[in-house]
């Protein structure tokens, strides 16, 4: 699975890989203003967006992709750790190395 991150702080990026890594998530990070962020996102699963961290028009173009090809987007007004993982709990179940989920 992979989920398009949008927004963030660039010096948690590696910090948001792993944690996406421990629910088995590939995970691309967009956390500075990029060209044509939406093109960007159109082969992922889901795309996440916090809001607090990223600009209007940016979340405008996100939007406007993931809806043309049904991406299911989730937008989270926080940008820290404990947000990606709890969104993260939404859209897919942890993999814990004990098993149990």
């Amino acid at each position: 699975m992979c989920i398009a991150l949008i927004g963030g702080m660039d010096r948690l990026e590696r910090v948001y890989e792993q944690e996406a890594k421990r629910f088995g998530v590939k995970l691309k990070v967009f956390t500075k203003p990029t060209r044509n962020l939406g093109e960007r996102i159109g082969d992922s699963d889901a795309v996440i967006v916090f809001t607090n961290k990223v600009s209007h028009t940016s979340k405008r173009e996100v939007m406007n992709e993931a809806k043309k090809q049904s991406i299911p987007v989730m937008l989270c007004h926080a940008c820290g750790v404990c947000s990606l993982r709890k969104c993260l709990e939404q859209i897919c179940p942890i993999k814990t190395k004990g098993g149990n989920s």
